[in-house]
C-alpha cells in the first residue's frame, strides 16, 4: 500500500480538524497542511461550528454507518475526559471538566409527536440504539412532561460541548503535531490543488463550501439559520441539558421559521448556558430577529425553572448561525466518499453532517482514514 506524502485538508471545522489529527497519527511521515477561510477564534455566519450548542444527543437512525459515528464519537469524548490515550492526545481530568472543553452530564429530551414519529427508532430494529450507551434511557412521567409534549426521554449520561475550548484544543493538537495552518479561500478543488501541486491526498471538509464551489456545486446542500443566546449561568446550578423537539409544528409550518426547537445547554469551563433555537430553511441572513429572540427566551425560561424569567437572564452575546438539528442540511445525509480520477489525486469528501457535526466527528474522521487507505492501495473508483 502506497503512503501520502502530502495531505491537504480544506476546512477548518469540527470535521476538518479532527480528519487532520487522525491522518496525521496514521501517517506520521507525512506532510499534513489545513487550509480555510476561517479557524477557531474566528466569528462568522460561515463558519459554523463555533455556533453549535453543542452536546451529544443522535438522531442517526440508520442502522448503520451514521449511528457507527455517533458511538466511536461518544466513546471517544470519554476517553478524553478520563485521561486516556487517544491519538496521542491526552486530556487531563480536572474535576467536572478538562482542557479539553467536554462534561458529563444527563438530559432530558422531549418530544411532542409519538415515538414512532419522532425519528428516533433505527431502521428495522425499531428501537432506540443508543439506550446502553447512554446508561439506559427512562420515560418521563406525564407530571414533568410540558402541557404540549407527548413524551419525554431521561437521558442518565451524555456529554455537552464548550465549543470554544473544544475546538481551540483541536487546534492545539494540531499544531502540536506539526501540521501546517494555511488561511486562504478557494472557488473550487482545483484552484486549491493547483496552489498545492505536491498534494498527494485532498480531504474535502468543506461544511456548506461544495454548494458554491465550481467544480462540485453539491445542490443537495442548503443552508439553514438558526439564532441562539449566550447567558450567564444562573444563580440555581442547572443540573440537565434539555431538548424540546417541536416535529409537529415544524413540519406543518409553510414558512418553517418558528422557534421549533428549544435548548437549554450549560456549557462547561465557564461557558455559559446556550439557549435556543430556530431553524430557517434557505437563509442566508445574519439580521438578528428580536421577536423570534423573545420567544426563546421564553420558551427557554418555560422548560427550564432554573434559569428564572426572561428578564432575569444576564444575555452575553445572540448568535446567529448556520445547521441545526432536524434541517437536513444535505439532503440525503452527509458526503463521505472518495473520489478517484477526476483530480488526478484521491478527493476524500466529508461533509454536509448537519447538526451532527461534533457528535459523529471521531467516527467520520476514521471513515475518512478508511477511505483513503481503501483509495490508495487499492484504487477503486467509490468505496
Amino acid at each position: 500500500m502506497s503512503e501520502p506524502q502530502n495531505i491537504t485538508v480544506l476546512g477548518a471545522g469540527v470535521i476538518g480538524l479532527t480528519s487532520a489529527l487522525v491522518l496525521a497519527n496514521a501517517y506520521p511521515a507525512a506532510k499534513v497542511t489545513v487550509v480555510a477561510k476561517h479557524f477557531p477564534g474566528d466569528r462568522s455566519i460561515e463558519y459554523t461550528s463555533p455556533w453549535a450548542g453543542a452536546n451529544w444527543s443522535s438522531m442517526a437512525h440508520d442502522n448503520g454507518p451514521l449511528e457507527k459515528y455517533d458511538e466511536v464519537t461518544f466513546k471517544r469524548f470519554g476517553q478524553l475526559i478520563d485521561g486516556e490515550i487517544v491519538w496521542g492526545c491526552k486530556a487531563i481530568k480536572k474535576g467536572e471538566g478538562n482542557e479539553v472543553g467536554l462534561g458529563r452530564m444527563g438530559m432530558w429530551g422531549i418530544y411532542d409527536s409519538s415515538v414512532e414519529e419522532a425519528g428516533i427508532l433505527s431502521e428495522g430494529t425499531g428501537k432506540i440504539w443508543y439506550d446502553e450507551l447512554v446508561g439506559r434511557l427512562g420515560y418521563l412521567s406525564k407530571e414533568a412532561l410540558p402541557k404540549d409534549a407527548v413524551f419525554g426521554l431521561d437521558f442518565p449520561t451524555t456529554f455537552r460541548i464548550n465549543t470554544a475550548v473544544y475546538l481551540n484544543w483541536l487546534q492545539s493538537q494540531v499544531l502540536s503535531r506539526g501540521i501546517n495552518l494555511v488561511r486562504r479561500q478557494y472557488t473550487s478543488l482545483t484552484s486549491a490543488l493547483t496552489s498545492f501541486p505536491s498534494t498527494t491526498l485532498l480531504i474535502n471538509a468543506t461544511g456548506i463550501g461544495p454548494l458554491n464551489l465550481t467544480d462540485i456545486r453539491d445542490t443537495n446542500l442548503y443552508p439553514t439559520r438558526g439564532q441562539t443566546y449566550l447567558v450567564a449561568e444562573p444563580q440555581t446550578p442547572i443540573t440537565r441539558m434539555y431538548e424540546f423537539e417541536r416535529l409537529n409544528k415544524y413540519f406543518r409550518s409553510p414558512k418553517r421559521i418558528d422557534p421549533t426547537t428549544s435548548y437549554v445547554f450549560p456549557r462547561p469551563l465557564g461557558g455559559g448556558v446556550i439557549l435556543g433555537g430556530s431553524r430557517e430553511d434557505h437563509s442566508w441572513s445574519d439580521v438578528w430577529d428580536e421577536d423570534l429572540g423573545q420567544e426563546i427566551l421564553q420558551r427557554c425560561c418555560a422548560l427550564c425553572p432554573e434559569l428564572g424569567r426572561p428578564a432575569d437572564l444576564q444575555v452575553i452575546s445572540r448568535n446567529i448561525g448556520l445547521r441545526r438539528r432536524f434541517a437536513a442540511s444535505r439532503k440525503g445525509g452527509p458526503r463521505i466518499e472518495v473520489e478517484l480520477g477526476t483530480w488526478g489525486v484521491p478527493v476524500v469528501h466529508c461533509y454536509g453532517h448537519s447538526g451532527a457535526g461534533f457528535q459523529s466527528s471521531w467516527g467520520t474522521a476514521e471513515r475518512v482514514l478508511e477511505l483513503a487507505q481503501k483509495a490508495l492501495g487499492y484504487g477503486a473508483s467509490k468505496l
